[in-house]
């Protein structure tokens, strides 16, 4: 093959060989496109029919704090202290803290009950004082050292009515001015039988679920916190209708 032959015949090879990669290249640039353009027209599926969002998990059932007030629970009354007719066909049972700000707040709501509605109702105290109350427990024991002498109702009252002064100084002042022996006031303010009565209370509480104060128990209801009268009321109606 002469070298003008071997020329041409190269230069037909360099040729074909362009024309097939630029078959090649363009072929594949064909083939991107289309998938660009598949991929374009599936956005504009799903912008006009988006699909739908996951159901959201169904919200947990909140817990109950604290007894069930459509539940009736007996209540045993124990040694506390009641005042009131004996067969009274309410009893109203109470769970404080001589040092709890909304137990001082419901005070007179349940003085107002005992003037309103006299003998068909009557009033159990259990003591319940609070851990972070640093004088509670103290004014607890006042109580029921003053009870041991018949006085716990007026103790009760004198320290609610002087909540801001409660101190064990207090406690014997006023246990003089009731006229209470206060040497044995003081010795029973100390005596483990009183605090086993506070703790009895606790224990108690803790049973039926009671956490805060003030917590009342209408005829074994349970009705929670600082209430006005008006809900008081309405509970008392329907013990007395019932």
């Amino acid at each position: 093959m002469s070298n003008g032959t071997s020329t041409i015949v190269a230069a037909l090879i360099i040729g074909l060989a362009f024309v097939a990669g630029s078959f090649q290249v363009s072929s594949s640039l064909d083939q991107a496109g289309e998938k660009l353009g598949g991929i374009q027209e599936a956005m504009v599926q799903i912008a006009k029919n988006p699909p739908s969002a996951a159901p959201a998990a169904a919200p947990a059932p909140a817990r109950r704090r604290g007894p069930d007030p459509s539940r009736q629970y007996k209540i045993s009354l124990g040694n506390a202290p009641v005042e009131g007719n004996k067969n009274a066909k309410v009893t109203i049972v109470e769970f404080s803290d001589f040092q709890c700000p909304f137990c001082s707040r419901v005070f007179p709501t349940i003085q107002r009950i005992k003037k309103e509605y006299g003998d068909q109702v009557r009033i159990a105290y259990k003591h319940l004082p609070l851990d972070f109350h640093t004088k509670a427990q103290p004014a607890a024991r006042a109580a029921i050292a003053a009870g041991k002498q018949g006085k716990f109702w007026e103790m009760h009252d004198k320290i609610f009515q002087n909540q801001k002064v409660m101190s064990p100084a207090k406690y014997e002042e006023w246990a003089a001015e009731m006229g209470l022996d206060v040497a044995q006031f003081k010795k029973d303010m100390a005596s483990p039988e009183v605090q086993k009565q506070i703790d009895a209370d606790k224990m108690q509480a803790a049973q039926l679920g009671v956490t805060g104060t003030p917590s009342f128990f209408i005829n074994g209801y349970f009705l929670s916190g600082a209430q006005p009268f008006e809900a008081f009321k309405v509970a008392i109606d329907k013990q007395l209708k019932g």
